[in-house]
C-alpha cells in the first residue's frame, strides 16, 4: 500500500488504532511476541500475537486525512475490525481525567467524512465491537462511560475558538453539543467509523479522558491523566472477546 507501506502478508484481521506513533510499541507491549513491522510517514505498525491470533497495532496521526488513508489500505490489506485508542476532553460534568469514553457515534464535525456521504449520514460505532468494549471495561473495573462524542478537524478551534473569525459558530455548537449530552471532544472518530460503514468494516473507539475544560470552568476538581494505560488494556480486552466470539460472529 502506497502509505502504510506493506501488503496483506502480516496475517492479521484486527488492529488497533492509536493516533501517537509513539504509543504503538507500548500497545504493543501488551500483546504476546511483540515486534516491529514497518514504518512510513505517520504510519508506524507493530505485530503481536493475542489467543493465538495475529493483532496489528498501527498509529493513524492526527485528524481525519490520515486515518482514513490508514483505514482504507488496512482494509486493503485485510484488515475487517479496527479499535481505535487515543486520548480526548471531557465536555460532559461526570466525565473527569482518568475515565474511559467508549464512543458509541460521533458528531461529524470533521471535514473528511463529507467527501464520503452526506453529513445526514451518522457516525456509529459498530455494536458488536462496542459491547467488546464495554465488558472489557467492566472485566477490569475501570470507570468508564459509554456515549457520543465530537469529533473536530481544529484542535485550536476548540482552544481558543474565541479568537477564531467562525467564533460565532463554534462557540453555540460547543453549547449544542453538550445540551445534547456530549461525553467528550476528540479528532478521528467520526472518520473511522463513516470510512468502516462505507467499507463494510467493524470499527469501535476507546478513549481515555485526559482533562475536562467544563469541570475547569465551573471550579469543579478536575484531574489530568496522560497516561492511556486504562483505554489501552480496554482494547486489548476487547480484542481477546471479538476473538473468543468468533466462532458465533457472521463475517
Amino acid at each position: 500500500m502506497y502509505h502504510i507501506g506493506f501488503g496483506d502478508d502480516h496475517g492479521a484481521k484486527y488492529v488497533i488504532l492509536p493516533g501517537d506513533p509513539g504509543r504503538v510499541e507500548k500497545i504493543a507491549g501488551y500483546l504476546d511476541k511483540p515486534r516491529f513491522y514497518h514504518q512510513n510517514r505517520e504510519y508506524t505498525t507493530w505485530l503481536g500475537e493475542l489467543d493465538g491470533q495475529t493483532v496489528m497495532v498501527m498509529s493513524t496521526g492526527m485528524g481525519g486525512p490520515s486515518t482514513a488513508i490508514g483505514v482504507e489500505e488496512l482494509y486493503m490489506a485485510g484488515l475487517r475490525t479496527f479499535i481505535r485508542v487515543g486520548t480526548c476532553g471531557g465536555m460532559a460534568e461526570k466525565v473527569i481525567g482518568g475515565d474511559v469514553v467508549i464512543a458509541t457515534g460521533a458528531i461529524r464535525q470533521d471535514g473528511t467524512s463529507k467527501e464520503y456521504v452526506p453529513i445526514e449520514f451518522p457516525a456509529v460505532a459498530d455494536i458488536s465491537v462496542t459491547n467488546a468494549l464495554i465488558q472489557g471495561a467492566k472485566d477490569l473495573g475501570v470507570t468508564w462511560h459509554a456515549g457520543v462524542v465530537q469529533c473536530k478537524d481544529s484542535f485550536y478551534g476548540q482552544h481558543s475558538p474565541d479568537r477564531m473569525p467562525i467564533s460565532y459558530e463554534l462557540n453555540d455548537k460547543w453549547q449544542a453539543w453538550i445540551k445534547a449530552g456530549c461525553l467528550a471532544s476528540e479528532m478521528e472518530s467520526a472518520t473511522l467509523y463513516i470510512v468502516a460503514q462505507i467499507l463494510g468494516a467493524r470499527a469501535g473507539c476507546v478513549l481515555n479522558v485526559v482533562w475536562n475544560q467544563e469541570r475547569a470552568a465551573k471550579g469543579l476538581s478536575n484531574p489530568e491523566s496522560h497516561d492511556t494505560e486504562i483505554a489501552i488494556r480496554t482494547a486489548v480486552e476487547a480484542v481477546r472477546l471479538l476473538i473468543s466470539d468468533e466462532p458465533k460472529t457472521s463475517r
